[in-house]
C-alpha cells in the first residue's frame, strides 16, 4: 500500500506492506485523515517529542530509526475482519475510532497509539488496522471529510468538560487554531457565554465567529483580558470601594480562560492578565520548557487545569454533535491532498491565513 512515511527525519512517499488484522481487529481503508499540530511537532522535533514522552510516562514512544506513518484524525471504511471478530459492522461501513489499537500476546496486552506507532500505521496510509470494539459507525450520511474531524473536535469538548463550567462563567479562549475552534464549539454547545476569543490572525478570528464566538479580539489592538473585564463587570461594581474589598455588593462574573496556543510564555501572560480566582484550562500542547512566576497565581488564587485527549464517551458524543449539526465543521476544512501532497501540506499549515485543517485522502 502507498503511504506518506516519516523516515530518517523526512516525509517520503513509498509503498509498505499492508497491515494484517489480528484477533478482534479489522482492516480499514483510510477515507480522510486530518493533519494535527502534534504531527507537525513530531515532524520537526521528533527526538524531543520522544524524549519528553519517555520522561513523562506517555505511550507515545516511537523508534525513530524505523518507519512511522502519522495520522490519528481519521474516518475509514471497513474492508475485512480479522479472527475472533463479531462482524457487527459489514465491509463498506464508514467508521471512526479513538486512535488506539490493542494487541494481545499471551496474557499481556499492548496499547499502540495509531499514528505514533512503528507497528500500527496511521491515516496517512491507504489502509490501517483498528480494534473492532472501538469502532463507531458514521451516522446520518455524514461525509467522511466531516467525520474525520471528530478527533480534534473531541479534544475541545473534553477541555470544556474539564472546566466544570457554570452558567455564570464567562469563557475566554486564547488562540483560535483548530484546538481553540474546537473549544469554542464545545462552549457553544454547553450554553455558556458570552464566548470571547482572541487571535492575531484575521482568518482565525472569522472562523471563531463561525464556530460560535460572541466576541472576537485582535490582541494587537486590544487586550483580551481587558475585553473580558468589560463583559464581566456588573453595574455599580467598584473594585476600590470598601464594600468590594470586603467581598460584598456586586461581584464580577467568574473567568474561565482556555490556553489554546501551546507556545512558551503564554501561561505566564495568562497569569498576569487573568482576574482573581480565574480558572485556566491548558489545552494547547507546549512541547518545550517554559517558565512562570508562581507568585502571580498565588496572589490571585488561580486554579490551573491541564488537559489531554478525551474519553471514549466524549469521542462518541462529539461524532453525534457533528452528525446532528451542532458542530459545523465544514468551514475548518481548507485543503485536501493525496499522500504526495502531505509534505507540502505540513509547510502550508504554517500560514493561518491560508489553512485551518488539511485532510489527507490516501486514495487520491
Amino acid at each position: 500500500m502507498r503511504a506518506a512515511i516519516f523516515r530518517d527525519g523526512d516525509l517520503v512517499v513509498d509503498t509498505m506492506p499492508e497491515p494484517k488484522p489480528g484477533d478482534g481487529q479489522v482492516l480499514v481503508k483510510t477515507l480522510a485523515c486530518g493533519i494535527c499540530g502534534s504531527d507537525l511537532h513530531a515532524f520537526h522535533h521528533a527526538h524531543h517529542m520522544v524524549d519528553a514522552a519517555k520522561r513523562s510516562g506517555s505511550s507515545f514512544v516511537m523508534d525513530l530509526k524505523r518507519d512511522i506513518v502519522f495520522g490519528h484524525e481519521f474516518c475509514a471504511e471497513i474492508l475485512d475482519h480479522g479472527p475472533n471478530t463479531q462482524k457487527t459492522l459489514k465491509p463498506g461501513t464508514r467508521v471512526c475510532s479513538v486512535p488506539i489499537a490493542v494487541t494481545v500476546a499471551g496474557e499481556k496486552a499492548k496499547v499502540h497509539p495509531v499514528g505514533y506507532s512503528n507497528e500500527m500505521p496511521g491515516g496517512f496510509a491507504e489502509n490501517m488496522v483498528l480494534n473492532e470494539m472501538l469502532l463507531l459507525e458514521v451516522p446520518n450520511g455524514l461525509s467522511a471529510e466531516h467525520a474525520a474531524l471528530t478527533e480534534p473536535m473531541a479534544v475541545g469538548w473534553h477541555a470544556v468538560q474539564k472546566a466544570r463550567l457554570t452558567k455564570e462563567d464567562i469563557p475566554l479562549v486564547i488562540g483560535c487554531g483548530p484546538v481553540g475552534l474546537a473549544v469554542i464549539a464545545g462552549l457553544k454547545i454547553a450554553g455558556v457565554g458570552p464566548i470571547i476569543a482572541a487571535d492575531f490572525s484575521p482568518a482565525r478570528r472569522k472562523l471563531a465567529e463561525r464556530m460560535g464566538a460572541d466576541l472576537v479580539v485582535d490582541p494587537a489592538e486590544h487586550s483580551p483580558y481587558k475585553r473580558w473585564t468589560e463583559e464581566a463587570t456588573p453595574e455599580g461594581y467598584d473594585p476600590t470601594s470598601v464594600i468590594s474589598i470586603l467581598g460584598l455588593g456586586p461581584k464580577m462574573r467568574p473567568a474561565v480562560i482556555f490556553e489554546c496556543v501551546g507556545v512558551p510564555g503564554i501561561i505566564q501572560q495568562m497569569l498576569e492578565g487573568a482576574p482573581r480566582e480565574a480558572r485556566i484550562v491548558v489545552v494547547g500542547v507546549c512541547m518545550e520548557q517554559d517558565r512562570i512566576e508562581p507568585f502571580f497565581g498565588i496572589n490571585k488564587e488561580i486554579n490551573m487545569q491541564f488537559v489531554l485527549g478525551y474519553t471514549p464517551d466524549e469521542f462518541a458524543l462529539t461524532l453525534r454533535h457533528i452528525a446532528e449539526g451542532q458542530i459545523e465543521v465544514a468551514p475548518l476544512v481548507t485543503g485536501q491532498v493525496g499522500v504526495e501532497g502531505v509534505k507540502q501540506a505540513f509547510s502550508d499549515l504554517a500560514n493561518p491565513e491560508q489553512h485551518a485543517k488539511i485532510l489527507v485522502e490516501p486514495w487520491r
